[in-house]
């Protein structure tokens, strides 16, 4: 048994009863709610670990929903994924924009969606701001002695690299948008191009395999596991 928790937010009735079953069928704990204000109020009294969220709902939709959650302190470990039928890249945008975690397409099959739903609660990354190390995979970012490995080969990384690297792997189901990226790795009295960050995201795929970082266009940028 997993005994994780998730929370359905969809006012399709037929959704959220599919979706529950399949899910408790894993070993979840389901909670669920039909709108907006009721999911947000339902999310803050059982702190879920991941939210799945529709984004046409009455009286509140989903992208203003995310942004409401996304407010609530004890909130910011909880995993939100949308799980919509609009498939729109400016809706997928959006849903990242106000703090999602994923953007699901509601045609996917139930049988990924779990898949998916087991790989995004246990491949994501709990490492505090604090953390020595940190092993994702066959990743392993030692912050003391500055060290990178990756599949046994030792990288010897530029700081900027490191902290860059580091920041990313902190969470690995974030996704970590250009202004956090410059504030929290060169600060904010630091001027650097615009095209700093790419320059350091295009060396660190070249050493490291270039699927090991996302890019989301318009958004920012994630550490694939």
């Amino acid at each position: 048994m997993n005994q994780k928790k998730i929370l359905l937010i969809d006012d399709e009735l037929d959704i959220l009863e599919i979706l529950s079953y399949n899910l408790e069928k894993e070993g979840y704990d389901i909670y669920t709610a039909t709108n907006g204000n009721e999911g947000i109020e339902k999310a803050k009294e059982i702190i879920p670990d991941l939210i799945l969220l529709d984004v046409m709902m009455p009286e509140k939709d989903g992208i203003e929903t995310c942004q409401e959650l996304r407010k609530v302190k004890e909130l910011q470990k909880s995993l939100i994924v949308f799980l919509s039928a609009r498939s729109e890249e400016f809706s997928q945008l959006a849903g990242f924009q106000a703090g999602a975690n994923d953007y699901i397409v509601k045609l996917i099959k139930p049988k990924i969606l779990i898949s998916k739903v087991n790989a995004l609660l246990q491949l994501t990354s709990q490492v505090s701001d604090n953390a020595k190390l940190i092993e994702i995979g066959d990743l392993v970012i030692d912050k003391d002695n500055f060290r990178v490995s990756k599949s046994g080969q030792q990288f010897l990384l530029p700081k900027k690299e490191f902290d860059l690297l580091y920041l990313l792997a902190s969470n690995t189901e974030k996704v970590f948008k250009r202004e956090e990226i410059l504030e929290k790795v060169w600060g904010n009295d630091v001027i650097v191009g615009e095209r700093t960050i790419d320059v350091h995201i295009r060396r660190l795929r070249e050493k490291l395999g270039i699927n090991t970082i996302q890019t989301l266009k318009g958004i920012g940028y994630k550490l694939i596991v």
